[in-house]
């Protein structure tokens, strides 16, 4: 049985993957930090009945809990039909504020910790694979503020750029989406406020995102 792995499931943007991939008759395999969010997630998608659905609740910044999770696929004998990075961490704040361990987390949750789960899917891949990960417009412009953000997300647009070249003709779609605002947190909606209309014009609701991005990843 062939899986799609999404990972931050549980956030605005991961949860409207989710429903959009099992109501196209998919089987899930939800990555998230908290076992609760996890299993009332699972509980919200089978009411409407589908595919088969799993979980795994890790922190993805720790090695040894990627390690884990890689231990419980391996043991399941798992084989992923598409990867849905969506983990990713948008601190909004001058760079002298932050803390050691704010820059260590932000860069492994947004770069180390994807790179990561995708060098291991790739392992365990389906003989047609897909791969979509969000990047951020902030990943070809770079904003103020939101520094190692931008900075780990034009980086994810170049690694995955790189990629896709390896994998032509190899079976593999590789797909990024460089999303503006969108409307999933009161804090998101606010800085969407505060732009004006460039916030809002770039800013689309995370329904209307997933249509296009999966749409895009077909066309490859």
């Amino acid at each position: 049985m062939e899986y799609a792995l999404i990972t931050g499931a549980c956030g605005g943007l991961g949860k409207a993957f989710c429903k959009e991939l099992y109501s196209r008759g998919e089987n899930l395999f939800l990555l998230g930090r908290s076992e609760d969010k996890l299993k009332n997630l699972k509980e919200e998608l089978s009411a409407f009945g589908g595919g088969d659905i799993l979980y795994f609740a890790v922190d993805l910044t720790k090695e040894e809990g990627r390690n884990d999770l890689y231990r419980f696929i391996e043991g399941k004998g798992i084989v992923f039909s598409s990867l849905y990075n969506v983990a990713g961490a948008d601190i909004q704040k001058p760079f002298e504020d932050y803390t050691e361990e704010k820059i260590i987390f932000q860069t492994r949750v947004n770069l180390e910790a994807t790179l990561s789960i995708t060098h291991f899917a790739l392992s365990k891949r389906a003989e047609n694979f897909k791969i979509l990960t969000v990047s951020s417009m902030s990943g070809t412009v770079p904003m103020p503020y939101f520094a190692i953000y931008s900075a780990t997300k034009c980086a994810l647009i170049n690694f995955f750029t790189a990629l896709r070249y390896e994998y032509k003709g190899k079976g593999v779609k590789i797909t990024v989406l460089a999303p503006g605002g969108i409307p999933t947190r009161p804090d998101v909606i606010e800085d969407i406020k505060k732009q004006g209309f460039s916030g809002k014009l770039s800013s689309r609701p995370a329904e209307f995102v997933v249509k296009k991005a999966l749409c895009g990843l077909e066309k490859n």
